[in-house]
């Protein structure tokens, strides 16, 4: 029989036990390897960042495109026609956008180079600089004759963007991208209802209904938030169109194409447009600007609290605390495409909550 030990007196101090490795060598070596496997695999993730991103890029496209793919579908059009209708719709619509606008666009972004150094001259001479240069002292005036010497020499434009090899090198990037995430949309798109039969078939039978309503619920709302981003990005492009021509301020259809790219980014992209738009104007009339920063400050008032709930409501129902928070967090890990698709995600998180985390709480009595 087993000696069993007696428990140690009242007076005595604890005995430790020391551990020991029956097979030290073979547990150092499985330790490293595991570490080494670990520090593989994030470096692995980490160069493969750029893949994950025109990923996520393309099924939020593919996600914001089946809306309108269903719709053509419950018109009696099948799905392969329904598909092939929108991806013909959307290359005649933003060809013929880019097709009228680049041109537009590059002579105006040449003649504002250009216009820089008179903007800065006209600037100089006005009263409100004089009004400035009283306030903050002689070297104001320095600074704005730095500037315009940076502006006119073409070198330092160049240094900006890191040499003629290097934008070269990023255009054709952003060109190659821009096809991969179109093939892999138009991918996603096509095999949509075979992913989400997939998706389905790895839950329980039981929560299969279920989770099929929640998926068309996740894809309806994006479709209706990427819908309603646009429609706000365009309603900003029209209003800010029609105070430059009215106000007469240079720049109308670079500043349009800019209220339209700039408002796609929520929470920061209608606040940049203001400053970008106002500081344009200062440097063509202050009373011109002051009147174009009030009325857009009154504009995105009016966006917020009548558009904003009328065109997204329909879509998502997300409080505004949580769209901050998102976006910020969307923003700071995958920068533009975690802001734009940080309100969808938030939606799909609370949808989830909502109709599965709080009836299960609701069940424990």
């Amino acid at each position: 029989m087993r000696r069993r030990e007696a428990p140690p007196a009242a007076n005595e101090a604890p005995r430790h036990r020391m551990i020991v490795l029956a097979r030290p060598l073979r547990t150092g070596f499985l330790t490293t390897l595991g570490v080494l496997l670990a520090v593989a695999v994030g470096v692995a993730v980490s160069n493969l960042s750029t893949v994950f991103i025109y990923l996520l890029f393309a099924v939020f496209l593919a996600l914001a495109i089946e809306p309108v793919v269903k719709w053509c579908s419950r018109r009696g059009i099948s799905r392969p026609w329904a598909i092939v209708i929108v991806f013909v719709g959307v290359f005649i619509v933003l060809g013929a956008i880019l097709g009228f606008a680049i041109p537009i666009l590059v002579g105006q972004i040449a003649q504002f180079a250009q216009s820089v150094p008179t903007l800065i001259d006209d600037f100089s001479s006005s009263s409100l600089f004089h009004t400035l240069e009283g306030i903050f002292g002689a070297g104001l005036e320095g600074l704005l004759g730095d500037l315009q010497g940076f502006v006119a020499d073409p070198a330092n434009i160049a240094a900006i963007g890191g040499g003629a090899l290097k934008v070269g090198v990023s255009v054709a990037t952003g060109i190659s991208g821009a096809i991969i995430v179109l093939v892999l949309t138009l991918y996603f798109v096509a095999s949509l209802p075979t992913i989400k039969t997939a998706m389905y078939s790895l839950a329980p039978a039981r929560n299969r209904p279920r989770l099929a309503d929640m998926t068309e619920q996740i894809t309806d709302a994006v479709g209706g938030y990427t819908a309603g981003m646009v429609t706000l990005a365009f309603f900003n492009a029209v209003f800010t169109g029609i105070l430059y021509f009215v106000l007469g301020l240079p720049f109308p259809p670079l500043m349009i194409a800019a209220a339209f790219l700039l408002t796609l980014i929520p929470l920061i992209g209608s606040v940049l447009l203001w400053a970008i738009g106002s500081l344009l104007a200062l440097f063509a009339s202050p009373l011109d600007a002051l009147i174009f920063a009030v009325a857009y400050l009154v504009y995105m008032q009016v966006e917020a609290y009548v558009l904003t709930p009328r065109v997204m409501n329909r879509a998502v129902s997300v409080p505004g605390s949580l769209v901050v928070i998102g976006a910020l967090i969307g923003g700071t890990l995958l920068g533009l495409l975690g802001a734009l698709i940080a309100v969808p995600v938030t939606a799909s998180a609370l949808l989830i909550i909502k109709q599965i985390w709080v009836p299960r709480q609701d069940a424990l009595v």
